[in-house]
């Protein structure tokens, strides 16, 4: 594991950004595994000014994103779906049938985790995974648990990532409960995985995920196993090591 400590948020993004696009550059046609949340924003900006100074180029690459919540249609403002053509893909090169999430309005769980999980693999996994990280250590929507899940599953949301994530919504009633997230499993199988830190309220899961033990009562902890990780945090989010 490699940890890359930074002075804030705009480094940390830039630092990110680099990583990723070393990644593109060096797999052209390859699985980019993306992640949504305020974290990456920063990163995903800096990705679009490489393209836009013709650094970059995203035509041949595809895509996989971490999860998404179950309930909202993709035309909804807070859908994942919305979230990720506001902010990357609509704003480069990347082919119109390239990206890939989970279908959030399928209300069939079970069918709707199946499929997203042949997917991926049908792709042959991401060749650099992007992650946040939530405060109680979440990775995806891979919330604490007794053990591990390893595939695509749809997952009941802690009150905790609620909370987190309530000021996207009108208000807290609006939030959905549930969401479909591909698994520590799948998200393991990633040849290279990128985690983003940011901010004091990151300290806790930083200090537990990567210099604790290995639980799934913090489900970021699974990636000291894994070969090749990069971390990103900055001195806040490190502030507790």
């Amino acid at each position: 594991m490699n940890i890359i400590k930074v002075k804030n948020y705009e480094e940390m993004s830039r630092v990110a950004a680099d990583i990723i696009a070393e990644t593109i550059k060096a797999h052209p046609t390859g699985v980019l595994g993306l992640a949504t949340g305020s974290t990456p924003i920063g990163t995903y900006q800096n990705l679009v000014n490489m393209y836009r100074d013709g650094k970059l180029d995203f035509s041949g690459l595809r895509t996989v994103n971490l999860d998404e919540y179950r309930g909202l249609p993709r035309e909804n403002d807070q859908s994942y779906y919305y979230f990720m053509h506001k902010n990357l893909f609509d704003s480069v090169n990347l082919k119109k049938d390239a990206s890939n999430l989970p279908d959030g309005s399928n209300p069939d769980a079970d069918a709707e985790c199946v499929r997203y999980e042949k997917l991926v693999e049908s792709l042959g996994y991401a060749d650099l995974q992007l992650l946040g990280i939530g405060r109680n250590g979440h990775i995806g929507f891979n919330e604490p648990a007794d053990v591990f899940e390893v595939n695509t599953h749809c997952v009941k949301l802690t009150q905790s990532t609620i909370d987190a994530n309530k000021r996207f919504f009108a208000s807290e009633a609006d939030v959905p409960r549930e969401a479909y997230t591909m698994g520590i499993g799948t998200i393991m199988k990633a040849r290279k995985v990128l985690i983003l830190a940011s901010g004091k309220d990151k300290a806790w899961a930083v200090k537990n995920s990567f210099f604790g033990p290995v639980t799934p009562n913090v489900p970021a902890s699974i990636l000291q196993f894994h070969q090749d990780v990069v971390v990103v945090a900055d001195e806040d989010a490190m502030s507790e090591v």
